[in-house]
C-alpha cells in the first residue's frame, strides 16, 4: 500500500513482530544495550565503508574521516545514533530493519518460553542489534543513504509501537546529502534520564569504550547564569577510539575485554574464557579470541559464518573469515588482525594463502591451549568453567578428532563421556582419568555405543565388566560414532568395543573361568549348530558368551564388521550401511539356554525369541514385531500347558 507522500507501508514478519514484544517487555532491566548494538552496527557500516572503498576511494565522497555521532534532545525527546559509514539503499533497509537476517532463527522462537526472565537471556544470545532500539523507544526514524548513490537516492524508514499502527513500517524517499545512517529513537515517557549529555558519555564508556571510530558528543559546558549545563558548537571524542587488541594485555583491564567480547560476538553474556597474543617471525598478527559462554542458536549449521573478524593492519577486511577457524571450532568469536596480508585480500586470494593457513594453525593451537588450561586446572572455577563449556560446545569439539588430524591427540585429552563409574548422563570423565582408574592388568579401554544413555547403561555387554568392576566409557551421542572410529587409541591404549568380536580380558580372565568358558563351548556345540541352522540367514555365528552373567543372550558385531548402532544411525540418515550379519552369543548358564539344550517341538521358536530379545535388548528395532508377539504368547500358552 502507498500513501500520498510516496511512502511505502509494508508489515513485519511475525517473528520480527514477536521479538519487538519480548524486546518492550522482557529487556526493560538490561535496557542500556540499545546504545551498544546501535553504536556496534554503526562501527561495523563505518568498517564496511573504509574496505568497499579499497577498491573504490570514489565512496568517501571527498570526506575520508569516519565516525560515529550522538546527540540527544531534550524538547524532542530524541536521541540519535549517526555514522558516516556505508548506509544503506532502499532494498538493503527493507532487508536489513524489517526481517532478522540470521539464521537460527526457528531454533530461537521454539525455544522462548514465556518467561521474562529467561526470554530476556535467549534474547541476549540471540544478537538483538538494531530491534534493541524498541527497548527505549516507541518510535524509530531511519534516514539513510548507501555511500556512492546520489543525495536524491536516501531512504527513511520509520515505526511506531504505539497505536493501531504498531507492527506496520513506512519506507519514503527523501533527500540526504551525507552518506550513512542516522537512527533518531523517540522515547518512550518513562525513558527521559537518557536526554542527559553525561548518562549517555557513561553509558559510552562503559560499552562502547573500545570501538575503533571516534564517537563523537558536542561539549557540554556550565553555565553559570541558566545554572545548568548547555550544550557548546565543539566536538568532543568520547571514547579511546583505539583497536583494542593492539594495545598491550596489561593496559586492558578485564572489564574492557568483556565489553569487547560483546561488541565482536554480538553477545549479552560475558565470554567463558579468552586469548590474547601477539605473534611475530616469519607471519605477524595479533588474535584476540574468545570462548562464548553459551551455544549460538546456529552452531548445528555446520555451513554458518564463523565468528571471526579479519583486520589488515587495523583495516577490516571481512566479518566472519571462516577460513580462519576449523569448522569444529566454529563457535569462537574474536578478532585477527595481520600486518602481512595485502590490503585488497578477496575470499578467494584468503582460500589459497599459505599465510592464512599459518594464522589459522596459530589460532587452533592458541583456543586449544587456552581450554587445555581450563581443563587440566586446579582452580575450582576453572573447572566450573571447563564443564560449562562442555556441556555448551562438548559434541561440536567432538567433530574435531575425525576433522584436525594434527591436533587430534590435542582434542582427545579435552574430551569427556559418561562412563559406569558414576553411572549418571554426565560426561565428566577424561580418557586421561580413565586411564589412571584402570584395573592391574587392564590393557584397554572400553566402550559402548548406543541410541540413548539408558540403553548404553543397561546394555547387556556391560555384565562380565560390571560383574568384574571394569569401568566401561557410556557413549550415546550420534557424533561418539564418529570419534570412535577416528580415535583408535590413546596414550597408548587401544579403544575397544564391548560389543564387538570375540571379548578377550587379558590379565583380568583368570584360568578357572578360560576353562569353563572352553568346556561349556564343548558341550554346547551340538545345540550352537542347531540355532545357526535354525536361525539361517539372520546370523553370521552362534557361540558361547564370555560377557553375559544376567542375560540368556546378546548380539555383537564381528571385529572388522560395522557396529550395529552405527548401521542404525546410517540407515536413519538415509544412507546405505554395508550388510553384515550379527553373531548371536548364548549365555549357558541361563535356565532360558539350559532348556533349549533339550527343546524339540517348539526348538525354532524358542530361538527366534532368544534373537529377537537380544536385538530389542542392543537397542535394534524388530522387522515383523506382531510375529514377535505371536511366539511369545505361544511359548507362554505351551508353558501354561505344562
Amino acid at each position: 500500500m502507498t500513501t500520498g507522500t510516496g511512502a511505502q507501508t509494508l508489515n513485519f514478519q511475525a517473528e520480527v513482530k514477536q521479538l519487538l514484544h519480548l524486546m518492550i517487555h522482557s529487556l526493560y532491566s538490561n535496557r542500556e544495550i540499545f546504545l551498544r548494538e546501535l553504536v556496534s552496527n554503526a562501527s561495523d557500516a563505518c568498517d564496511k565503508l573504509r574496505f568497499e572503498a579499497l577498491d573504490k576511494p570514489e565512496l568517501f565522497e571527498g570526506e575520508g574521516e569516519l565516525a560515529i555521532r550522538i546527540s540527544f534532545d531534550k524538547d524532542a525527546k530524541t536521541v540519535t545514533v549517526a555514522d558516516n559509514g556505508i548506509g544503506m539503499s532502499r532494498d538493503e533497509a527493507i532487508a536489513h530493519l524489517g526481517t532478522i537476517a540470521k539464521s537460527g532463527t526457528k531454533e530461537f522462537f521454539s525455544q522462548l518460553t514465556g518467561d521474562q526472565k529467561k526470554d530476556a537471556h535467549l534474547i541476549g544470545q540471540f544478537g538483538v542489534g538494531f530491534y534493541s532500539a524498541f527497548i527505549v523507544a516507541d518510535k524509530v526514524t531511519v534516514v539513510t543513504r548507501r555511500a556512492g548513490l546520489p543525495a536524491s537516492q536516501g531512504v527513511k524508514w520509520e515505526c511506531s509501537m504505539v497505536g493501531d499502527a504498531a507492527g506496520e513500517y513506512t519506507v519514503e524517499a527523501v533527500d540526504k546529502v551525507g552518506r550513512g545512517t542516522e537512527i533518531t529513537l523517540h522515547l518512550r515517557d518513562d525513558q527521559e534520564d537518557l536526554l542527559s549529555g553525561w548518562k549517555l558519555r557513561s553509558l559510552i564508556r562503559k560499552y562502547s569504550d573500545h570501538i575503533v571510530q571516534p564517537i563523537l558528543m558536542k561539549k557540554e559546558e556550565w553555565d553559570k547564569d541558566k545554572n545548568e549545563q548547555v550544550t557548546t558548537d565543539e566536538d568532543e571524542t568520547v571514547n579511546q577510539a583505539n583497536a583494542l587488541w593492539t594495545r598491550a594485555k596489561g593496559d586492558i583491564s578485564d572489564d574492557e575485554y568483556k565489553a569487547f567480547y560483546k561488541h565482536v560476538g554480538h553477545d549479552y553474556d560475558e565470554p567463558l574464557a579468552w586469548s590474547h597474543a601477539r605473534v611475530e617471525g616469519r607471519h605477524e598478527y595479533t588474535q584476540l579470541l574468545y570462548v562464548p559462554a553459551h551455544a549460538p542458536f546456529d552452531m548445528w549449521d555446520r555451513n554458518a559464518r564463523h565468528g571471526i573478524k579479519l583486520y589488515v593492519k587495523r583495516v577490516f577486511i571481512m566479518d566472519d573469515a571462516e577460513k580462519l577457524m576449523p569448522t569444529y571450532l566454529r563457535f569462537v568469536r574474536g578478532v585477527v588482525d595481520s600486518a602481512d596480508l595485502p590490503l585488497n585480500v578477496s575470499r578467494e586470494i584468503l582460500q589459497e594463502s599459505k599465510d592464512i593457513d599459518t594464522i589459522r594453525a596459530g589460532c587452533t593451537k592458541k583456543v586449544l591451549g587456552l581450554l587445555e588450561d581450563l581443563a587440566t586446572s586446579d582452580e575450582a572455577s576453572d573447572k566450573e568453567k571447563y564443564a560449562t563449556f562442555w556441556k555448551e560446545f562438548g559434541k561440536v569439539l567432538k567433530e574435531g578428532v575425525g576433522e584436525d588430524f594434527a591436533n587430534k591427540d590435542k582434542i582427545a585429552g579435552l574430551l569427556r563421556f559418561a562412563s559406569t563409574k558414576e553411572d549418571t548422563p554426565d560426561e565428566t570423565v577424561s580418557l586421561a582419568d580413565y586411564i589412571g582408574r584402570m584395573k592391574e592388568g587392564q590393557d584397554k579401554i572400553y566402550f559402548v555405543t548406543a541410541e540413548s544413555f539408558n540403553a548404553a547403561k543397561n546394555s547387556p555387554h556391560l555384565e562380565i565388566f560390571r560383574k568384574k568392576g571394569i569401568e566401561v566409557l557410556l557413549l550415546s551421542d550420534r557424533v561418539d560414532e564418529w570419534v570412535i572410529g577416528n580415535l583408535t587409541e590413546f596414550d597408548g591404549k587401544p579403544l575397544v568395543s564391548v560389543a564387538k568380536g570375540g571379548l578377550d580380558l587379558g590379565k583380568l580372565e583368570d584360568e578357572a573361568e578360560k576353562k569353563e568358558a572352553e568346556k561349556a563351548a564343548d558341550e554346547y556345540k551340538e545345540l550352537l549348530e542347531k540355532m545357526k541352522a535354525s536361525l539361517g540367514e539372520r546370523v553370521k555365528d552362534v557361540r558361547v558368551t564370555h560377557r553375559l552373567t544376567d542375560s540368556p543372550a546378546c548380539l555383537v558385531a564381528d571385529e572388522h564388521d560395522m557396529g550395529m548402532n552405527l548401521a542404525r544411525i546410517l540407515k536413519a540418515a538415509g544412507q546405505q550401511a554395508p550388510v553384515s550379519k550379527p553373531i548371536l552369543e548364548i549365555n549357558p548358564q541361563h535356565p532360558a539356554v539350559m532348556r533349549l539344550k533339550y527343546e524339540e517341538k517348539q526348538f525354532d521358536d524358542w530361538a527366534a525369541v532368544l534373537f529377537d530379545q537380544a536385538l530389542l535388548a542392543e537397542g535394534g528395532t524388530l522387522d515383523d514385531p506382531a510375529t514377535f508377539v505371536k511366539r511369545i504368547n505361544q511359548l507362554m500358552m505351551a508353558m501354561s500347558d505344562n
